[in-house]
């Protein structure tokens, strides 16, 4: 099955590779951090959705070229993602347990 993120392009070796770096606490932390305050409004601003993946790359010390960049923003304005929406955050989760 394909998962969603793929139809974007998002290479399956990119998002394992995040995840496992993802479970080092200091990094979760790190990410946790710059996450903090975002808002739904800041997840439909491409330009704004695009800091964040530069800044969450360097984070996670995983550089991404800029068609990756451009897949992984597309993604997320895809989603319409609400933060303080439970419902929306389960449904991320399952897409990348």
């Amino acid at each position: 099955m394909n998962a969603s993120w793929q139809k974007f392009g998002i290479q399956p070796q990119l998002v394992e590779r995040i995840k496992l770096k993802m479970k080092n606490p200091v990094v979760k932390d790190r990410i946790k951090a710059l996450l903090d305050g975002v808002t739904k409004y800041d997840l439909q601003d491409r330009v704004k959705v695009r800091q964040l993946v530069k800044s969450a790359s360097r984070i996670l010390n995983e550089p991404l070229t800029a068609i990756q960049e451009d897949q992984i923003v597309a993604f997320v304005l895809a989603q319409k993602i609400d933060p303080q929406n439970t419902l929306h955050l389960i449904k991320l989760w399952a897409m990348f347990r």
